[in-house]
């Protein structure tokens, strides 16, 4: 235990080993679900066995967890990236006709760049360069992506299809009318009482109490049985047509454009997620920097490859990582209990589909208002600051993308220091995000004259 004690500073960083143990199991709880839904957004449109899927995205789940939680001493757990899974499924095959080895392949380059800029220093340098109001602000647009997520597998939120004209906005407040939600209902005022009472490993309780309600009123079925032969028919899918990316009909610019965009998503989606619960869990300087977050970003990029040439799509650091981080969790142990649980998954799945959504939805709601209380640290009056700081804010959740939201403040910032005549304030590197940015929103215009 001291052995333990010394390599993960519980004593530096006020913690204990059954806090980290049970923040570890929180984590697991609340972003298991990539499991059975990372097959669910891929396996149909790649054409690729659904099994094989979910057990090489647990694999490799644990694997990079692991790895995160004894390099870097952090809290944050990885997974197959939501919104880059759906990317390289809808945009690279669907899209652009890529085979599912040369999509995969797009996710190993991409990752390969982002580790060696990381290796260069590159892009701890763009992180330590972005002004601290944005930093703040991406952690509460974060706060409010969660608390939509939690929201939306609550089901009371729901998309709207448009029918009539104009249409309707595209989501809508759905009033509970099934079981599912007030399962949900029930769980978010257990949680929210919990928290609200300080009592330790309120998260954790929340979701087993809730899931318990979910499996007595019939929203939860139990699984018929408790083991599976695990199929990893899936890796190496990645690494198979590296030179045939470049090949496609729709032209080697495309595909350089598609290699630069999934790159961009990975690279500020991770730093928009370590900013914000390094600040959540008080690990983060003044400045709002982290210390020691090259070897978080350098695990990160070799995550993306890894996933890639797994052929489970990019991993990435999760913003659930937060749902850990609120019950506790301050040291790498918390990873290393999320990165064994997934091991497990691999030959447990049906145990793990016994918690519904309606259980850990709760959890990401509180999640999300944890980080939102971040915002009293803007100064939204400073119209630089803060009418950027609005846009990540709100476009996050809206667009269901943290690189949108991101991208969107730095390229207002830039403009309204180049406006209010204070551009020599701007880091040369904003100035390349800035460009970089650009091109990102840019991408479909480009396009059309290619």
């Amino acid at each position: 235990m001291e052995a333990l004690t010394s390599f993960f500073k519980f004593q530096e960083r006020g913690t204990t080993f059954g806090t980290e143990i049970r923040a570890g199991i929180t984590t697991f709880l609340v972003m298991v679900y990539i499991v059975a839904l990372n097959p669910a957004i891929i396996a149909g449109p790649m054409g690729l066995d659904p099994v094989a899927v979910a057990a090489g995205t647990a694999l490799v789940a644990g694997v990079m967890t692991l790895a995160m939680g004894l390099i870097t001493n952090y809290p944050f757990a990885l997974a197959a990236g939501l919104g880059l899974n759906a990317a390289v499924a809808f945009g690279l095959v669907l899209g652009l006709g890529m085979t599912a080895a040369q999509a995969m392949g797009v996710i190993v380059i991409e990752g390969v760049i982002i580790t060696l800029l990381v290796v260069i220093g590159l892009r701890e340098a763009i992180m330590n360069a972005v002004p601290l109001g944005l930093k703040r602000a991406i952690g509460v647009g974060i706060g409010l992506f969660i608390l939509f997520i939690g929201f939306w597998d609550g089901g009371l939120i729901v998309g709207v299809t448009p029918e009539f004209a104009p249409p309707p906005p595209p989501l809508a407040f759905q009033f509970p009318t099934t079981t599912a939600q007030y399962v949900f209902l029930a769980g978010l005022l257990i949680t929210a009482a919990l928290w609200a009472l300080k009592v330790r490993g309120a998260l954790i309780i929340s979701i087993a109490t809730t899931t318990v309600l979910a499996i007595v009123t019939g929203v939860q079925a139990l699984p018929d049985t408790f083991t599976i032969t695990p199929n990893f028919s899936t890796l190496g899918l990645g690494l198979q047509d590296l030179g045939g990316i470049f090949t496609i009909e729709a032209g080697v610019l495309a595909a350089v454009l598609a290699i630069f965009t999934i790159m961009l998503s990975d690279f500020f989606d991770t730093m928009g997620t370590v900013t914000g619960i390094a600040a959540e869990a008080g690990l983060s300087e003044e400045d709002g920097s982290v210390p020691g977050v090259g070897r978080v970003l350098f695990v990160d990029g070799l995550a993306a490859a890894v996933g890639g040439a797994a052929g489970i799509s990019s991993n990435t650091t999760y913003i659930e990582s937060a749902a850990g981080v609120g019950d506790g969790g301050r040291t790498g142990l918390t990873s290393v209990v999320t990165g064994l649980l997934f091991l497990a998954a691999i030959f447990l799945s049906p145990i793990v589909q016994i918690i519904p959504l309606a259980a850990t939805a709760p959890a990401l709601v509180l999640v999300g208002y944890l980080m939102f209380t971040q915002i009293g640290e803007i100064d939204a009056r400073d119209m630089v600051i803060g009418f950027p700081a609005l846009l990540i804010m709100i476009l996050m959740p809206l667009t269901f993308t943290i690189t949108i939201g991101i991208g969107a403040g730095i390229v207002m910032w830039v403009i309204l220091k180049v406006v209010t005549r204070t551009w020599a304030d701007v880091h040369w590197l904003m100035w390349l995000v800035f460009l970089a940015f650009v091109i990102y929103f840019a991408q479909a215009l480009i396009q059309l004259y290619i």
